[in-house]
């Protein structure tokens, strides 16, 4: 089972109490929030097929403390993608609440959502990510903040929502005009990067192993929104076909990143790599502390291809938020 701590997870998921009071959050209002009903339609379903007896599915909304503090669960599954489910502002009130909660807590949240502020955790780290900078919407209009190709994405939004690539050949214009759509009509600071070039592949790390590598292969465009979450538009090669030394580079960097940031449960660290460069090509983008848990997310399938059903996956990220709480009350007494 790879280390202690996993066989602990393992252990303490098989034992879990058929009779927790477990809510299962989702839903929101992020740009995400479909995805995230649908993750949590999953969990919950999962849940009640192994014998969970009380298990409440949560749609937040502006008066979710008061939801919580009525059903008084033992443990949130934590389903929300995006603000603010995934950017400490729900970790803080589970935290007030003392309700253990799956997943990363305030401060990783805090970070991890930030893509200018996880690069400046990681990179010291030796952790290899684009150089990049925060960049003003409204100084696209003037000119390019870097040479053609290159990458803008908001700063703290996930699923690659708002991403656009501009390139010589793009019909945004020179300079970007006003009437062109992309993220500068919606977001007023967006990160710009240089474009990798190459192939997208992502690694998930549960609990506190790497488990493997996905490339992911859109059918047109790129790993977008729509290609993510709409059945047949991406092709997932799971394992990807790499060499064993860039698999193995990826996956040591998506676990040193989980462990810098201080991730829990499972994590997702998604990457470019230029096969030209070997080893050297590979380039972290983001962590993602609240991946997706729809039918066709990227941790279940690595899961599946580990030996790990839907089922034990979600029971196995339970366990280890209990069993977090039991190891700080342990070290309080």
């Amino acid at each position: 089972m790879g280390n202690p701590a996993d066989r602990s997870s393992v252990s303490v998921a098989s034992e879990l109490d058929r009779n927790l009071n477990i809510v299962v959050l989702m839903g929101g209002w992020s740009s995400e929030r479909s995805v995230s009903l649908m993750s949590g339609e999953g969990i919950v379903k999962a849940l009640k097929e192994r014998g969970f007896v009380h298990v409440t599915p949560v749609d937040m909304d502006r008066n979710v403390a008061r939801v919580l503090a009525g059903i008084r669960p033992d443990v949130v599954f934590n389903a929300l993608h995006g603000t603010p489910g995934e950017d400490g502002t729900i970790q803080g009130l589970l935290d007030l609440m003392q309700i253990p909660y799956t997943h990363s807590g305030l401060e990783t949240s805090v970070i991890a959502i930030d893509k200018e502020l996880t690069k400046m955790v990681l990179v010291p780290h030796g952790i290899r990510m684009p150089k990049g900078k925060v960049v003003e919407s409204r100084t696209l209009y003037e000119g390019d903040p870097m040479a053609r190709p290159y990458v803008l994405k908001p700063v703290n939004e996930g699923s690659s929502v708002g991403v656009a690539i501009v390139t010589d050949e793009g019909n945004y214009g020179h300079p970007i005009s006003q009437k062109a759509e992309g993220p500068w009509l919606h977001f007023d600071r967006l990160l710009a990067e240089p474009f990798i070039r190459g192939r997208e592949l992502t690694v998930a790390v549960l609990g506190d192993e790497a488990m493997c590598v996905t490339e992911l292969k859109p059918k047109a465009g790129f790993y977008d929104f729509d290609a993510k979450y709409t059945d047949g538009l991406t092709e997932h090669v799971c394992p990807a076909d790499v060499p064993g030394n860039v698999a193995k580079e990826m996956m040591d960097m998506a676990l040193a990143a989980h462990r810098l940031l201080g991730c829990k449960g499972a994590s997702r660290s998604d990457f470019r790599w230029d096969d030209s460069q070997g080893e050297a090509g590979v380039y972290l983008l983001e962590v993602n502390t609240q991946p997706g848990m729809t039918p066709l997310s990227l941790v279940p399938e690595q899961a599946k291809q580990k030996g790990i059903s839907y089922g034990e996956l979600v029971e196995r990220i339970i366990a280890e938020a209990l069993a977090d709480v039991r190891q700080e009350e342990e070290a309080a007494t």
